[in-house]
C-alpha cells in the first residue's frame, strides 16, 4: 500500500452533537499520531464538486469539542449522484455529478476519504469507491440511532438527553393543568429516541414506527389513569409513527428529490383525544432542538474514539469499512452491511417488554384489559 499522505473528510446529511469531536480526533490523530495532512470539504459532498475546501490544522480543531453541529457544514442535498444545480434562471437540474467528484479527489491529491454521516451517506461514499476507485472509511452517524452494524451512534445519547428534560418539564405543566401532552420527537423509520426517552422520563404511552398503533389503547390509558386519580397523561410520539390503518404524516416533499419531510402526526392525534376525552391537549414538537447544542459527554468520548479509530483504518488500508462501536470496542466492519439495512426497534424485544411492564401503553394494546389492569 503507498504511503498515506493526505486525508479528506466531511460531513454529510443532518447535523448530530458530537460531529466536532469526530473531525478533532481524526485531525489531531492524523497530525500527531502519523504527520497526515487532513483537507476538509465544507457542505458534505456538494464540497466535493464545487472544491469548497480548507486544510485542517492543529488550531482549526482547538475548543471544538463541546460544540455542537459541524465546523465543516453539512446537507441533505449533496449527492453527487444526484447532484442538484441551481440555474440562472431559477430553476433546479438534477444530474451526475460523480465523475466531477473522483476528479476532484485526483486533483487535490488525497490519498483516502473519511466520510462521516448516516445510512445515506455511507452508501454514497460506498459507491464512490465502487464506481470510481475512491479509498472511503466511514464513520457512522446519526440521533436516529439506526444504523446496522453498530451498537450505538453518536448523537443518540444526547437527542435521549434532551427530550427527556423535555418530558421531565412538560411532567409538571400537565400535572398542573391536568391536561394531556403530546412531544413529538425524530424517528423516521426507528423510534429509539420515543422509547428510550418515554423510559427516562415515565411517560405513560410511546408510539413508534415500529408498532402501528390505534387510538382506542392511548384513550383507554388516560381513562385508566383518570379512574385512579391521575388526571393527566404524557405521551410521546415518533415523528414516524403512523395509525394501524393509515399513512406516516410528512410536511412537505421536495420537489427534486422526491425526499419527505415527515412531522405533524402528534397534531392530528391531539383533537382527537381532546374530542374523546374532554381533556385540554398539548403538542410539543422538539425539532432540530434534538439536533443542536453540546454533546452530552458519552457522545464526545464515542465521536472521540471513532475519529480516532478511522485514522487507523485509513493508515491499515482498511478502506470501504465503517468503525463501529461493537460491546467495549470500536471495530471495523465493511460497509456494504452497516447500509444494507437499518437497526428498528424490536417490537417483543426486551426494553419494549420492560416498558410494557411498567405500564407504558404503544397502542396495539387490548383497551378493555388496561382499563381492567392498568
Amino acid at each position: 500500500m503507498s504511503k498515506i499522505r493526505q486525508i479528506g473528510v466531511l460531513t454529510g446529511g443532518g447535523d448530530a452533537p458530537g460531529l466536532n469531536a469526530v473531525i478533532r480526533a481524526l485531525t489531531k490523530s492524523a497530525i500527531l499520531d502519523h504527520g497526515v495532512r487532513v483537507i476538509g470539504f465544507n457542505d458534505g459532498f456538494s464540497g466535493m464538486v464545487e472544491m469548497k475546501t480548507h486544510e485542517l490544522g492543529l488550531h482549526d480543531v482547538r475548543g471544538i469539542l463541546p460544540r455542537g453541529g459541524t465546523i465543516l457544514g453539512t446537507t441533505n442535498r449533496g449527492n453527487p449522484f444526484e447532484y442538484v444545480e441551481r440555474l440562472a434562471d431559477g430553476t433546479e437540474r438534477v444530474s451526475d455529478a460523480s465523475a466531477t467528484v473522483a476528479k476532484n479527489f485526483e486533483r487535490l491529491g488525497l490519498d483516502a476519504l473519511v466520510v462521516i454521516g448516516g445510512d445515506g451517506t455511507l452508501s454514497i461514499a460506498h459507491r464512490l469507491m465502487q464506481e470510481h476507485g475512491i479509498p472511503v472509511v466511514g464513520v457512522p452517524k446519526t440521533i436516529d440511532n439506526d444504523l446496522a452494524a453498530t451498537d450505538r451512534t453518536f448523537g443518540f445519547a444526547t437527542a435521549v438527553e434532551v427530550a427527556t428534560d423535555a418530558l421531565d418539564r412538560l411532567h409538571t405543566t400537565a400535572e398542573s393543568h391536568h391536561r394531556i401532552m403530546l412531544l413529538e420527537v425524530m424517528g423516521r423509520e426507528a423510534g429509539w429516541i420515543a422509547l428510550h426517552s418515554g423510559v427516562a422520563g415515565g411517560a405513560d404511552v410511546v408510539l413508534i414506527p415500529e408498532i402501528p398503533f390505534q387510538v382506542e389503547p392511548v384513550i383507554a390509558k388516560v381513562w385508566a389513569r383518570q379512574n385512579r386519580g391521575t388526571p393527566f397523561s404524557i405521551v410521546v410520539v415518533a415523528e414516524g409513527a403512523r395509525p394501524k390503518d393509515g399513512d406516516q404524516v410528512y410536511q412537505s416533499v421536495d420537489p427534486v428529490t422526491g425526499w419527505k419531510r415527515l412531522g405533524g402526526i402528534s397534531y392530528e392525534l391531539a383533537p382527537i383525544l381532546q374530542g374523546k376525552t374532554g381533556l385540554e391537549v398539548r403538542v410539543t414538537v422538539l425539532g432540530h432542538i434534538q439536533r443542536g447544542g453540546s454533546p452530552c459527554a458519552d457522545d464526545r468520548i464515542l465521536g472521540t474514539r471513532l475519529g480516532a479509530e478511522a485514522m487507523r483504518l485509513v493508515m491499515r488500508g482498511r478502506f470501504d469499512h465503517m468503525v463501529a462501536l461493537r460491546g467495549e470496542e470500536i471495530e471495523a466492519v465493511p460497509m456494504e452491511k452497516a447500509i444494507n439495512r437499518l437497526k428498528l426497534v424490536d417490537p417483543n424485544g426486551q426494553l419494549v417488554r420492560n416498558a410494557r411492564s411498567l405500564g407504558i401503553v404503544f397502542g396495539d394494546e387490548d383497551p378493555d384489559e388496561i382499563l381492567d389492569t392498568r
